[in-house]
């Protein structure tokens, strides 16, 4: 029998990547015991999307004073963009996920809160792949159980900001 060579599977998956920024930005500072330290997303997203395409990114911060340094560069770089939240990111960051579901092949919730449980099976129930990107040590346990894939967030992932 002669080895039959095969082509290389194609992804082709359309992504969506959620970020609750006060959940992150805590998780680091709790991470590293520093407030400066940063989330380096040139280095992150292309991990976290692999052969797969970006549909979009939306980072929901809590409060007013969302960087606006971070706001162009994820608009230059990703055409994303900032949601400030009156309170918590959670309800918020859930509406869109609710309403990117029929929209994409996989959504990336980058947020360890056990708050996103009862969001990621309603994901999953409508056929969505549902993957947590999030500081291993601050991840609910309850959370990394429910859902598809877990991208932990390393050292390697961030930067201390100096200016």
């Amino acid at each position: 029998m002669s080895k039959v060579t095969l082509p290389p599977v194609r992804i082709s998956q359309s992504v969506a990547i959620l970020v609750d920024g006060n959940n992150i930005e805590i998780s680091l500072h709790n991470l590293f015991s520093k407030n400066n330290i940063m989330l380096n997303y040139d280095t992150l997203i292309p991990r976290l999307l692999g052969e797969r395409g970006l549909n979009r990114i939306i980072y929901f911060r809590e409060g007013s004073s969302i960087s606006s340094k971070l706001a162009q560069r994820l608009r230059k770089n990703y055409h994303g963009s900032v949601v400030p939240c009156y309170k918590g990111a959670d309800i918020p960051l859930s509406i869109k996920a609710t309403q990117l579901a029929h929209k994409v092949d996989a959504i990336v919730i980058l947020s360890g809160d056990a708050d996103y449980v009862e969001l990621v099976r309603h994901l999953k129930s409508e056929g969505v792949r549902v993957e947590i990107a999030a500081v291993e040590k601050t991840t609910a346990a309850v959370l990394l159980e429910e859902a598809d894939y877990f991208t932990p967030i390393t050292k390697e992932d961030c930067f201390e900001y100096t200016g």
